[in-house]
């Protein structure tokens, strides 16, 4: 059996809730008969890769992906390019605050997804539900991340293909934030995320793809 590691960060920023990790609470224990295992990880540089490393080494899954919140974002987007920099706008979850600085020496430049981008995309808006393909993961920690494990499965771990999914705003997260603030119903964003995972699971991601919409 297929099993996929599913990460959520914890609550960052001033918010109370992380749409991420309650969004991946509410994911099926099996989806497209692949076994989910859900992991809740620190919004913080650096402990979340050693806890998404420690997840890898114990749970051995064939896909890994991570989910973060992307405040300002109105759907779900798949990310494809993780970069070799850590700038941080505000101070983590435990007060790290790097600026300009690569998250790996021996790194590469960039690291691309390994899961099949625009046909999880693609599955996410055949159920009726907006999704995108995104090119820029940021700097913050969902970036980091994204980064280590791919790093982690080109240098340790190969054969598991990894990636990243930026979710919005929860709805209740916008009451009190400006008219317009962009938002999903947590119910729609976790059911992208299934309709994401289930084209992970189910597309090796070898046939070649068409343009998608996309978000910078």
């Amino acid at each position: 059996m297929t099993t996929v590691l599913v990460t959520g960060f914890d609550p960052f920023g001033g918010e109370s809730v992380n749409p991420a990790y309650e969004a991946v609470k509410l994911l099926s224990d099996t989806i497209a008969g692949a076994r989910i295992v859900k992991l809740e990880i620190p919004t913080v540089f650096t402990r979340s890769a050693e806890v998404v490393e420690k997840a890898i080494t114990d749970v051995k899954p064939d896909i890994v992906i991570s989910v973060g919140q992307a405040g300002g974002r109105s759907a779900l987007t798949v990310e494809k390019v993780a970069i070799n920099l850590a700038e941080a706008r505000i101070p983590d979850n435990d007060g790290e605050q790097p600026l300009d600085q690569p998250l790996r020496e021996d790194g590469d430049t960039a690291y691309f997804a390994t899961i099949p981008v625009k046909a999880m995309v693609a599955n996410v808006r055949a159920h009726e539900l907006p999704a995108f393909v995104s090119y820029t993961a940021g700097t913050f920690v969902c970036n980091s991340v994204m980064y280590n494990v791919l790093y982690l499965l080109d240098r340790k771990f190969p054969g598991v293909r990894g990636g990243f999914i930026h979710v919005p705003y929860a709805s209740q997260q916008v009451v009190g934030k400006p008219n317009g603030t962009p938002f999903m119903p947590l119910p729609d964003i976790a059911k992208s995320l299934e309709y994401a995972i289930e084209a992970a699971v189910t597309d090796d991601g070898s046939a070649v793809e068409g343009a998608m919409g996309e978000t910078h």
